[in-house]
């Protein structure tokens, strides 16, 4: 048996089950994963001399996870290294990671034989004849910063440019829109 790590330890102990924790459970059971891996397998190096090749299941999870959470190839790698929920979705271990290039050769292997848009094609079909949806959104990080009130200027005027913002009963003025 493997040695758990501090971060399994920790993460084991946790009681509350996260939003992106419960979606890759939702999809570990929804997705078609051995038709996938029948459609990428002819196409998947062996690993034959040299450094072995990580699983193609991994591989396709951390491809999946990519485009389902919008990571860059350096980002999915970091990810990876800091959230214990996706090495365990992949079946990675922090011991072997998949750097940047990895992830990214991956990807291009599967858009050399054209595979990428009909693996993402099934698999929003399987979801739809299930009732499920996956969309992707942004998050908007916006901040708040102290600026001098709109009309303490030269001329006492208003600047047209510059708008105001409301956070519980303070005004910051300054805000950009």
């Amino acid at each position: 048996m493997k040695q758990m790590t501090f971060a399994d330890a920790e993460y084991a102990g946790k009681r509350k089950q996260t939003r992106k924790e419960l979606f890759l459970i939702e999809m570990d059971q929804v997705v078609p994963w051995k038709g996938l891996i029948a459609l990428i397998e002819p196409h998947y190096p062996k690993g034959e001399g040299g450094r072995p090749a990580y699983p193609l299941m991994a591989m396709l999870r951390v491809h999946l996870m990519q485009n389902w959470f919008g990571y860059s190839d350096p980002a999915m790698e970091e990810a990876l290294y800091e959230t214990t929920i996706l090495r365990q979705f992949t079946g990675l271990s922090l011991e072997r990671i998949p750097d940047e290039t990895t992830i990214l050769n991956f990807r291009r292997l599967l858009e050399k034989h054209e595979l990428a848009a009909g693996i993402l094609a099934v698999i929003n079909g399987y979801l739809g004849d299930r009732g499920l949806s996956l969309r992707q959104g942004t998050i908007v990080d916006a901040t708040l910063i102290n600026a001098p009130s709109s009309t303490k200027n030269k001329d006492g005027k208003r600047d047209p440019e510059m708008h105001q913002a409301k956070k519980g009963n303070q005004y910051y003025f300054g805000s950009a829109t």
